[in-house]
């Protein structure tokens, strides 16, 4: 079967079609705000069908072999009329209480034929035995049937006058059959339906929940984007702030100098949050964006920071220059962090020694200060990390690698990071 929806069958957009539909719609509605309506219509459907023909004298002379008309026991109105009752009435209840429905129609049954009366009325065994298949325990059925069967074997000895005794069994097997068929596969039916309404229900879950972790994830890396840009930057500019204020009174020309570099860090902040948030922004008629930073970046920040006071010596070894765009700039904000940080705590009298090195399948980062000019004792460890380490840890696990940091012997700090070079391996034509 094609899958072209065109290839669809043309009456699945008929207005009948659609019109059935709506109706069907309508009624599942009203029978879940009003479910014995829909049982009462029920009987009443069944009394019209097969209970006046009983009732309306004459309508049957002539129908049927002599033999099988003298076969059965002719009551009068009423007596016919209290049968057809019992066996109709207990159908109110054929969806609450299923089972209990049938064992009511069924000894009704029994009544009538241990009378020798016959009534088309005796249908309703068959919509009871239907309800129960629809409605009730599956473990109840196979009792429902043979009780049913059971019940079924003398009403086709008794019509044995007329018919066969096995053609009248058949007959009657096979209507027992089809009512426990149909009911099966209306629940069936509705089985699926729940199934796929529950489905939906959990794929919208689902849905929201990735709408909600995706807005979390990118939440977080847009603070640790500002974090980095801004923590940094403005550690920068007070420390520059404070040195031009104390050098005004006596060296006004250092004074002039270190606001200068406020206004370039100031430019400098002011261009990377604009970059960051010019990638956030929808309109096809977005600017250019200049690239994000990278090693080749790190001599700027280091002389940035130097401006500062800390002394700061640079290294590098390796092939850093071919290394991922992504690597590079995980390693600029590493670095980045590691240099702020170091301005907060160790002071601006400080010397730093950074140093990037490829050594095999792995990018070594190291930012080690020798702390305060003053410290007389190695600095304990923080009792609780801020977002800064943190946001250097989860950098570096995205490329399976590791961030370590403590204290040194000599009073200062180190930040040591490894990263992962080795490309993800993909099987031809796979997902990796």
């Amino acid at each position: 079967m094609p899958d072209d929806p065109a290839a669809a069958p043309s009456w699945t957009g008929s207005p009948l079609v659609a019109r059935l539909t709506s109706y069907g719609q309508r009624l599942r509605r009203s029978d879940r705000r009003h479910p014995w309506v829909l049982d009462l219509a029920v009987i009443v459907a069944l009394f019209l069908l097969f209970c006046v023909p009983d009732l309306v004298p004459g309508i049957d002379d002539g129908h049927g072999p002599d033999e099988l008309r003298l076969a059965f026991t002719h009551l009068p109105a009423a007596g016919t009329l209290a049968l057809q009752a019992g066996l109709l009435l207990p159908l109110f209840w054929r969806r609450r209480a299923p089972s209990v429905a049938l064992a009511l129609t069924a000894a009704v049954f029994v009544v009538q034929w241990s009378l020798g009366v016959f009534l088309r009325a005796d249908v309703a065994l068959l919509v009871a035995l239907y309800s129960v298949t629809l409605h009730a325990r599956l473990r109840h059925l196979p009792w429902a049937c043979a009780g049913v069967v059971v019940l079924l074997l003398p009403v086709a000895a008794r019509v044995s006058r007329a018919v066969s005794f096995w053609e009248a069994l058949f007959f009657l097997l096979t209507a027992v059959t089809a009512a426990v068929a149909l009911g099966l596969a209306v629940r069936i039916r509705r089985a699926q339906l729940a199934s796929l309404r529950d489905r939906a229900r959990q794929l919208e879950i689902e849905r929201d929940q990735r709408s909600r972790l995706a807005a979390v994830t990118e939440r977080t890396r847009m603070a640790r984007e500002m974090h980095d840009i801004i923590g940094h930057n403005l550690s920068v500019i007070i420390t520059l702030a404070d040195g031009g204020a104390y050098a005004a009174d006596v060296t006004p020309e250092r004074s002039k100098q270190a606001l200068e570099l406020v206004g370039d860090a100031g430019r400098q902040a002011l261009g990377e949050l604009r970059r960051m948030l010019g990638v956030l922004r929808e309109k096809a008629d977005a600017p250019e964006l200049n690239p994000q930073p990278g090693i080749g970046d790190l001599d700027a920040l280091c002389t940035r920071i130097r401006a500062a006071g800390p002394e700061i010596l640079l290294r590098s070894a390796g092939e850093l220059d071919t290394l991922d765009r992504g690597v590079q700039l995980m390693t600029y904000r590493i670095v980045q962090e590691a240099l702020t940080n170091t301005l907060k705590h160790a002071g601006p009298r400080t010397r730093v020694d950074v140093l990037i090195a490829v050594e095999g399948p792995a990018l070594r980062i190291r930012v080690q200060d020798a702390g305060p000019p003053d410290a007389a004792a190695p600095l304990d460890p923080p009792a609780e990390e801020g977002h800064g380490i943190a946001g250097m840890r989860e950098r570096a696990a995205l490329y399976g690698g590791t961030v370590t940091v403590g204290p040194t012997a000599g009073g200062g700090w180190v930040v040591q990071a490894v990263l992962d070079l080795t490309p993800i391996s993909v099987p031809p034509g796979g997902a990796p």
